[in-house]
C-alpha cells in the first residue's frame, strides 16, 4: 500500500511540474505591425484669387516748358491702398498667371517753377492700376514670381501764383515689371510683399485756367511696395 501512495504521489509531481514549466516558457514574439505614413498633399497653385494690399508709393515728376527748359522736378511719396483679383495655372514647379489691381493713393508734391517765378507747380496721384501676366517658381507653399504689364495712373496738376490758378486732371498710361514672394498659410488663405517699378514716360499737357502757359511736357517714374493677402478660390489640389 505504501509502494502504490509513494507512486501516485511522484506521478502527481511529475506531471504538475510539466504543467508549471509550460506556463512559463515564454510567449512565442509577435511580428511587428508597421503603420504606413500619411501621404503628405502637396500644395497646388492652380485656381483664381481674390484679396487686398496697402504699401507705399515713390514717384518722380520732371516738368519741361515747351522750350525744352526745366521748369520743375520735385519726388512725390505717399501711401497705396487697393485690391487685385486674379488667376494661377501650375505646370509641374512653374506657375503662370494673370492679375488685375486697384489702388488708391494720396500721394502729392510740389515745386517752386524754375521758368516762372513766383509760380508753385503741384501734382497729385489719385489711383494706380495695371493689368500684369506673372511667372513664378514654386517651392511648394512659397511662390517667387516675377510680373510686368500695362499700367494706367489718374492725376491731377495745378499751376498757381497769387490771384492766378490753371490745373489739369488727367489718365496716364505706361508699363509695369514687378517681382515678389508669396506664401499659402492654408488651402484658401496666401500672403504677399511685392515691389514694382513704373514707367509712365512723357506727356505734353496743356492746363485751363486764368494762369496762361503754353503746353508743359510732363515725365513720370514710380516705385511702389506693398503687403497683401489673396483669398483663393476654384482649384486647390
Amino acid at each position: 500500500m505504501k509502494k502504490l501512495l509513494l507512486a501516485g504521489t511522484a506521478c502527481l509531481t511529475l506531471v504538475a511540474g510539466s504543467a508549471l514549466a509550460a506556463d512559463m516558457r515564454p510567449a512565442p514574439a509577435r511580428a511587428p505591425i508597421y503603420t504606413k505614413a500619411p501621404m503628405m498633399s502637396v500644395y497646388s497653385w492652380t485656381g483664381c484669387y481674390i484679396g487686398g494690399n496697402a504699401g507705399g508709393l515713390w514717384a518722380k515728376k520732371d516738368w519741361t516748358s515747351f522750350t525744352g527748359a526745366a521748369e520743375s522736378s520735385f519726388d512725390i511719396d505717399g501711401g497705396v491702398a487697393g485690391g487685385q483679383v486674379g488667376c494661377n495655372y501650375q505646370v509641374g514647379t512653374w506657375v503662370f498667371g494673370i492679375q488685375g489691381d486697384y489702388d488708391w493713393t494720396n500721394a502729392s508734391g510740389s515745386s517752386t517753377d524754375a521758368v516762372f517765378l513766383a509760380t508753385t507747380d503741384q501734382t497729385k496721384i489719385k489711383a494706380l492700376a495695371s493689368v500684369t501676366g506673372r511667372v513664378g517658381y514654386t517651392w511648394d507653399r512659397f511662390l517667387g514670381y516675377v510680373k510686368g504689364g500695362g499700367a494706367w495712373e489718374s492725376d491731377d496738376y495745378n499751376i498757381s501764383t497769387p490771384g492766378f490758378v490753371s490745373s489739369l486732371s488727367e489718365t496716364r498710361t505706361g508699363w509695369t515689371i514687378g517681382v515678389g514672394g508669396e506664401y499659402a498659410f492654408n488651402d484658401w488663405l496666401t500672403g504677399f510683399v511685392e515691389y514694382d517699378y513704373y514707367d509712365f514716360g512723357t506727356k505734353s499737357d496743356s492746363f485751363t485756367g486764368n494762369f496762361l502757359t503754353p503746353a508743359i511736357s510732363i515725365k513720370e517714374t514710380k516705385s511702389v511696395a506693398k503687403a497683401g493677402i489673396n483669398f483663393k478660390f476654384g482649384a486647390w489640389h
